[in-house]
């Protein structure tokens, strides 16, 4: 089997959201996504990849994993060029799994578990539009279904965690002192306004007491003094970690705090290789290990920093608030890795605007995440996605048929 062409589709309604395909002559097709800077991604992906890809036998999946990790610019980044390369792999283990006949988990060492547990990340459905940033704010937006979780954990956050228990989900993240930081320029935070962010967690656990999980996520928004404030305060709450409290640029800053939080530390979507988060592991600054499949380098990458944590008594919990192919990626390597925790799962996007998109979506029940069933990652993207007349499709070599 050799690769002929790389194809992408953009959708202007899903502005954040790149898929690839990747064209064999033997007629099958692998599909990848990635996230966010799709523009710059499609571009890497055609002037660069393709001219690298074209020709080459799919199956070769860890020699063109590192031919694409390792360029000479934009190694070890979360970039361009790693979220291009990301995608690409994913397709990769898609088309070894239909080459195979078998879902990805197989190819990538069987199921280490019948399903995993899931969480619930509080994004309604404009989440990562641009209309979400009206909400970091504070102020209103309209409401499009019965999941807008981000207006409901800033607005009724006891109501919201009556409601996913309903559901069978015991896990939360929500994320209310972002819009302090947006004030602040994440260099100060008042004891006024950390009272204010925890009145979502008093809530909480006032309303069912230990009986949910709270993640609270801080979007390396803050500088380290002011995430100590907040995870000074947050300690009674019993948060089940903080996420990304600063920037994942010092280890050293990131260890500091671990050392001194209080609380569990969860890092990060935001980096890739697992280089980078060896260093993380060596220099103890993290708990909970979270990577981005489309964005540390694709589920090769990705199950390599798995082994990585495992050798360091470190769990992981893939993250995903994506789009559909990647909530599907992930599942399969939190399915694979023995050391998996979590997967990561937004209701607003799995009940939601996922299902315009793909074929099929991973089934969510009591609270876990079940396999994909089917060849390779188990989905494709529905005929209203590639014959939308709106599609900006671009394709570098042949297309099969």
């Amino acid at each position: 089997m050799r690769v002929i062409g790389l194809e992408t589709i953009q959708l202007p309604a899903y502005a954040n959201i790149i898929w690839l395909r990747v064209h064999t002559d033997e007629g099958l097709i692998g599909l990848g996504e990635t996230f966010r800077g799709p523009d710059a991604v499609a571009g890497y992906l055609h002037t660069d990849i393709a001219p690298q890809l074209i020709g080459l036998d799919p199956g070769r999946i860890d020699h063109i994993s590192k031919l694409l990790t390792e360029p000479y610019i934009g190694f070890r980044s979360s970039g361009a060029e790693m979220r291009a390369a990301s995608a690409v792999d994913i397709a990769l283990w898609d088309l070894q799994g239909k080459r195979f006949g078998v879902p990805v988990h197989e190819v990538l060492g069987g199921l280490s578990r019948d399903k995993v547990r899931t969480y619930n990340t509080c994004a309604g459905y404009t989440y990562n539009k641009q209309a979400n940033r009206r909400l970091v704010q504070g102020t209103e937006t309209e409401v499009e279904g019965p999941y807008e979780d981000q207006i409901a954990f800033m607005k009724d956050a006891g109501g919201l965690a009556k409601s996913l228990l309903s559901e069978g989900i015991t896990a939360m993240k929500i994320w209310p002192f972002d819009r302090f930081a947006v004030m602040n320029g994440g260099a100060y935070i008042s004891q006024a306004q950390i009272e204010e962010a925890l009145d979502p967690f008093r809530r909480i656990r006032d309303a069912v007491g230990d009986a949910m999980e709270i993640m609270v996520e801080l979007h390396s928004m803050w500088d380290l003094p002011s995430a100590l404030a907040i995870a000074r305060a947050l300690r009674p709450f019993k948060p089940f970690w903080a996420e990304d409290p600063i920037k994942m640029q010092d280890s050293g800053a990131l260890a500091s705090y671990a050392e001194r939080a209080g609380i569990p530390v969860c890092a990060s979507e935001t980096i890739a290789t697992r280089a980078h988060f060896l260093e993380l592991m060596r220099a103890r600054a993290v708990d909970y290990v979270m990577l981005d499949v489309s964005w540390c380098g694709g589920l090769s990458e990705a199950k390599k920093i798995a082994t990585l944590a495992e050798a360091h008594q470190r769990p992981v919990a893939p993250h995903d608030c994506t789009g559909p192919v990647v909530f599907a990626a992930s599942l399969h390597l939190s399915l694979n890795a023995p050391n998996a925790i979590f997967q990561e799962s937004v209701r607003a996007y799995y009940s939601g605007w996922y299902r315009s998109l793909v074929t099929a979506l991973p089934r969510v029940e009591n609270g876990y995440c079940l396999p994909m069933q089917g060849p390779g990652l188990g989905l494709d993207l529905t005929p209203e996605v590639l014959e939308a007349p709106d599609a900006v499709r671009r394709l570098s070599g042949r297309a099969v048929g």
